[in-house]
């Protein structure tokens, strides 16, 4: 397949997402036109009054479908960067955030600061435990596959596994303890959902895809070197485990924030970077910025899916990515056989 430069594709994602999101405006069980949804953002911006929508109108583009495709966006970024380095970190393409139980060790984390934390405090702890639980199964599963000649993708898949069916089973125990409300709000986090946000988890995932992007291109050029090998990248003066701890622990801080906001929204970090990848090659300095707005677009249309497909009622988006991302993933096995062998 023919590769397509970066300063093509850019400029097309990007405009493939300002379209999403004027239809994401416009979507839902109450009708608006897309005009006037838009102008409705510039009426808020500059104090004008130029869409005619009533205050309830103004009020459903405004603090319900705006928050909510933001946060899909910053989102979808987030994982499908995570996916990302993930792979290149391990150069494998079935690497990522979920399979290596990252995604189910913060929705145990969260799931545990829900029942056992007062109301008052979740807020802030419920953030901190995803990460801490996206951490610990991190390490943990990264230190399983690790020996004398190095990590072991495939332990690193199998601990993966491993640590995931552990996790869930903690998470049925705390189903079955948990009251009603606490049911409720873990399902919620089981399914992946992005129409509860507030305005401070939304700064906060904002501020993490900031810091990520910007982290994770400035070792673009290293992981472009892991892909020669580990020895080979040692040989270039690369400390290949010092850059291993630092990226699994932004890419945990990355996942543990996301679940946190959104629950386990599942397959953008695998299918994502795979998609790009055959557009433009491996070189991480394309890939990851692109992977970051296709991921965005992606989970944007994914919400909207959710959305749309059985109005007014709405679909957990997880499930949804879920649907999309299984298939890709069976095929992605398929082609990787013979490696396991």
């Amino acid at each position: 397949m023919s590769r397509i430069s970066f300063s093509i594709l850019c400029p097309a994602f990007l405009v493939g997402a300002c379209i999403a999101v004027a239809f994401s405006l416009t979507s839902g069980a109450m009708a608006l036109s897309t005009s006037q949804s838009l102008l409705a953002l510039w009426d808020s911006l500059w104090g004008t009054d130029f869409s005619g929508l009533a205050s309830y109108q103004q009020l459903v583009v405004l603090d319900l479908r705006l928050p909510r495709t933001l946060l899909a966006l910053i989102v979808g970024a987030i994982l499908a960067q995570c996916g990302a380095v993930m792979q290149g970190l391990f150069r494998n393409p079935l690497a990522d955030p979920g399979i290596i139980g990252a995604s189910s060790g913060a929705a145990l984390g969260a799931s545990i600061a829900i029942i056992l934390l007062p109301l008052a405090i979740q807020g802030v702890a419920i953030p901190v435990a995803a990460f801490i639980g996206a951490l610990l199964t991190t390490l943990l599963v990264f230190n399983l596959a690790q020996s004398e000649n190095g990590t072991s993708v495939v332990m690193l898949i199998l601990a993966g596994v491993a640590v995931t069916a552990f996790g869930g089973a903690m998470m049925g125990f705390l189903n079955v303890i948990a009251d009603d409300q606490a049911l409720r709000d873990i399902t919620l986090w089981q399914m992946g959902s992005v129409a509860h946000v507030s305005s401070n988890s939304l700064l906060l995932c904002l501020v993490v895809m900031l810091v990520m992007a910007w982290y994770f291109q400035r070792h673009a050029q290293a992981l472009n070197a892991l892909l020669l090998g580990e020895s080979e990248a040692r040989h270039l003066g690369i400390d290949v485990e010092r850059l291993k701890v630092k990226l699994i622990v932004m890419v945990t801080v990355g996942v543990g924030v996301t679940v946190s906001v959104a629950g386990i929204i599942g397959f953008i970090g695998l299918v994502i970077p795979h998609l790009v990848r055959m557009l433009t090659g491996p070189d991480h300095r394309t890939l990851l910025p692109l992977s970051a707005i296709v991921g965005a677009l992606l989970l944007l249309l994914a919400d909207i899916g959710a959305r749309l497909l059985m109005a007014p009622s709405e679909l957990p988006v997880g499930l949804l990515t879920a649907v999309m991302g299984a298939p890709f993933f069976t095929i992605l096995l398929f082609k990787q056989r013979k490696t396991f062998i």
